[in-house]
């Protein structure tokens, strides 16, 4: 029997092997790439894509890098600045010292920085801390004024500008806070320690060789509410509220607290906190501040007995009335 067609040699159906006609959807289709796939219209097997200019393929994807990275820099510096500026009015800023006054705790020179955000939520300056307040009055009158030259002025502003160094414009002092609104405080001279409502401190910060007042004894004193008093460390080199007692009496407006110095930030040998003295923490040397609240307490409560006894008495009074009656 002759063979049939679908069994003759050669013949596969419709998807032929190796030597058949390729499968009619093969048909015109570009010749593969390396890996399989087809080639990008207008690539020759085994070439590459051409230019668009004719020559070697260019770098857009790199030189756009770069152009961003350029565009985008002004905008860096802007949020560097706005930060800077931020800081410096809420939070923190650097204060140069410029005197000898607050040796050895700080030395001419020091850089320390200024907590700035705790006075915005009503804190007050409190004994022994080490504040920079404005000029209170005329306390710096007396002192010239530093001349850096052009360039350095011109240095001088742009870092007041971003909070690290303080502005030439501003007269600042900065001193240890010893009393607060409602202390007492005296100070007899001699080696006589200084006495805040009626205990003696003990200064171990005061620079060695000086003594607590005995170039300017002074009180008893009763600071006011709202107002500091304040001395330097370096006691018998500093203009501090003892000089000053014919101007306010010498005291210094928590108004005009910039804040408290919270840590020698340079140089970096220096480095160190600025903690408020053990002396200031003993037993009974808040005891004015303390005993104020409970005087008012009971200057308002006497009103409110009274009045109650009074409207109890004409209670009785009216009940025996009707008893009578």
């Amino acid at each position: 029997m002759p063979p049939s067609p679908s069994s003759s040699p050669g013949s596969q159906g419709p998807h032929e092997g190796p030597g058949g006609p390729p499968p009619p959807e093969d048909l015109g289709r570009t010749p593969a790439g390396p890996g399989g796939g087809d080639l990008p219209e207008g690539q020759e097997p085994g070439g590459s894509v051409p230019s668009s200019k004719g020559g070697k393929p260019g770098k857009s994807g790199k030189s756009g890098k770069q152009r961003s990275f350029w565009k985008e820099l002004p905008i860096l510096i802007g949020v560097a600045l706005i930060l800077a500026l931020f800081i410096k009015t809420f939070l923190v800023q650097a204060f140069s010292i410029p005197s000898e006054s607050m040796q050895d705790t700080l030395q001419r020179g020091d850089r320390v920085l200024v907590d700035k955000l705790t006075p915005w939520f009503g804190a007050e300056p409190e004994r022994g801390e080490v504040v920079v307040f404005h000029d209170p009055g005329s306390w710096l009158r007396d002192t010239p004024g530093e001349q850096s030259g052009p360039v350095g002025n011109g240095v001088q502003k742009v870092l007041s500008f971003v909070g690290l160094m303080p502005s030439a414009g501003e007269k600042d002092l900065i001193k240890r806070v010893i009393a607060v609104g409602g202390d007492k405080v005296e100070c007899k001279g001699g080696n006589n320690p200084v006495v805040v409502n009626g205990k003696a401190l003990d200064e171990p910060y005061i620079f060695p060789g000086d003594t607590p007042c005995s170039d300017k004894p002074f009180g008893p004193v009763t600071v006011p509410k709202g107002k500091l008093w304040v001395m330097g460390d370096h006691r018998q080199n500093s203009m501090d509220s003892r000089w000053h007692q014919d101007e306010d009496g010498g005291f210094v407006p928590v108004d005009d607290v910039v804040g408290r110095a919270i840590v020698v930030a340079w140089p970096l040998n220096r480095w160190a906190t600025l903690p408020v003295p053990d002396t200031f923490d003993q037993p009974g040397l808040g005891a004015a501040a303390a005993a104020a609240p409970p005087a008012l307490g009971l200057a308002g409560a006497v009103p409110l007995v009274l009045w109650r006894r009074r409207r109890l008495l004409a209670t009785r009074a009216r009940a025996a009335s009707a008893v009578r009656d």
